[in-house]
């Protein structure tokens, strides 16, 4: 039986993990600060707004209306709006104290407008203000956990950022687990040249149910949205 995919909208990296997203899987795009990792979930969600899935995108750190606005440098601002007003799409800002609230308004969003898509920005950010001791990452994790069970079940393919610390670049997140309970973890760089110069890559890390590329994929920011680039 053929596996469903999910298009990401990403020029150029589709037919690296052959046709897309499986549908219902929960991915991980873990990255430093700068690398495009809030453009990326953005361009995806359109993607499927675009072929009339609905989607959700909960923001845990910068204010919702600003990401909008930050991204009519690409020509979405208006289209991400008219979604908006037509209830396509959920734009939400939540200061959250655990895991728990964080399920409760996604779940409840995702059912709200039938969402097949959702991004959340960022697990990271989710923890960075809680109590995390070697006592209770245990139930950390298994809350975690039981929430993208819990996404799955809703029949919408998740996409969750993770912000990779810069005195850790060999880390996935900042809790440690997070690369172990998803489905696939896609991996953005960026490295700064002396001459000021600047370049983005993109590796995918592992996909489940996919025969996927293992190179190092340039990634450019271009004024129509990110695209991969290697042939």
């Amino acid at each position: 039986m053929a596996i469903e995919r999910v298009e990401t909208g990403i020029p150029g990296l589709d037919k690296f993990i052959e046709g897309g997203f499986v549908k219902g899987s929960t991915n991980l795009l873990a990255g430093t600060t700068g690398t495009a990792k809030t453009i990326f979930a953005v361009q995806y969600l359109l993607e499927g707004l675009r072929k009339g899935e609905n989607a959700v995108y909960v923001t845990l750190e910068q204010n919702a209306d600003n990401i909008v606005g930050d991204m009519s440098r690409f020509g979405w601002e208006e289209e991400l709006k008219k979604y908006i007003n037509e209830e396509k799409l959920i734009f939400q800002t939540l200061a959250p104290t655990s895991i728990k609230e964080i399920a409760d308004n996604a779940l409840f969003s995702v059912k709200k407008v039938g969402a097949k898509r959702f991004a959340l920005d960022s697990l990271s950010i989710a923890t960075m203000g809680w109590k995390v001791s070697s006592m209770d990452i245990g139930k950390v994790r298994m809350e975690l956990f039981d929430f993208l069970r819990l996404l799955e079940k809703s029949d919408v393919t998740s996409l969750l950022i993770a912000e990779i610390p810069e005195a850790e670049p060999k880390a996935l997140g900042r809790l440690g687990f997070e690369e172990f309970i998803v489905d696939s973890v896609i991996v953005l760089h960026y490295l700064e040249y002396a001459a000021g110069g600047t370049s983005r890559s993109l590796i995918i890390r592992k996909m489940r149910r996919t025969n996927h590329g293992t190179d190092i994929y340039p990634l450019e920011i271009t004024d129509k949205g990110l695209v991969v680039k290697k042939d």
